[in-house]
């Protein structure tokens, strides 16, 4: 087996091939919690961190909008909302469960009639050439097994002068941020997640897939050698959190 077909699943090496299977484990195991947990582990900057991304987008009413790895759909929802129903938003994930979850809660909600729900996979997506103005990935793109793939199927489903906005964990710049965010990630997540969610290991994973993930500079880099152009990012809470958007030119 070469490197090549080697990749992390949190701090282990594992085959290329078995990561999916694995991530997917995780989230079948926390779907039920998801919303709870996030809210838990953030303390609620989530929302801030989903709605600057949001504004970021330049999303506008007719728009076609895909939010990848979309979850309980709290993108989704905001999106659906600002398109209208000349508009069209796709929440897509690759994890049935969540995928449930997800659009349970929005029917619930009364989200009908502009909002789709695709079980898809970011590195095939299964969507013709040029079909979205917006494409989003929250806190998924590190869980991809080959993210240089994911991008450039993101970058051939966006209409030209598309965007793409990543959300995703990210490096803290402050050397005392860094050690703090290190204390809570490694002792306080994987103890909450197991007296809330019953299961410790899916947020140890979530910590380490978190430090595996690249950094705001390199994924910059990779965005922009996948093709986008007018590659930024913003960090939010001292850079534990980037937003980089990037567009098709």
């Amino acid at each position: 087996m070469s490197a090549k077909d080697k990749t992390h699943f949190g701090y282990r090496e594992v085959d290329s091939d078995e990561k999916a299977g694995m991530v997917a484990g995780v989230f079948h195991s926390v779907a039920a919690r998801y919303d709870l947990m996030n809210d838990l582990m953030s303390a609620g900057i989530h929302r801030i961190w989903k709605r600057f991304t949001i504004e970021l987008s330049g999303v506008r009413r007719g728009n076609a909008v895909l939010d990848i790895a979309g979850g309980t759909g709290d993108l989704a929802a905001k999106f659906a909302d600002i398109v209208g129903d000349e508009g069209r938003v796709v929440l897509a994930d690759i994890n049935d469960s969540m995928l449930r979850v997800g659009r349970d809660k929005l029917l619930d909600h009364g989200r009908v009639g502009n909002i789709e729900f695709v079980q898809a996979d970011a590195q095939f997506l299964p969507f013709p050439d040029e079909s979205f103005d917006c494409i989003t990935i929250a806190f998924g793109l590190r869980n991809v097994t080959d993210k240089d793939l994911a991008l450039r199927s993101m970058l051939r489903v966006l209409k030209p002068g598309g965007r793409l906005l990543v959300l995703e964990f990210s490096k803290p710049g402050n050397e005392l941020l860094s050690k703090a965010y290190d204390t809570y990630s490694f002792r306080v997540l994987p103890l909450m997640g197991r007296l809330v969610a019953g299961d410790a290991d899916s947020y140890q994973y979530l910590a380490e897939s978190i430090r595996m993930h690249p950094d705001q500079e390199t994924l910059k880099d990779m965005m922009e050698d996948a093709g986008f152009a007018s590659v930024e990012y913003h960090n939010m809470t001292g850079g534990i959190v980037a937003v980089h958007r990037g567009v098709k030119a």
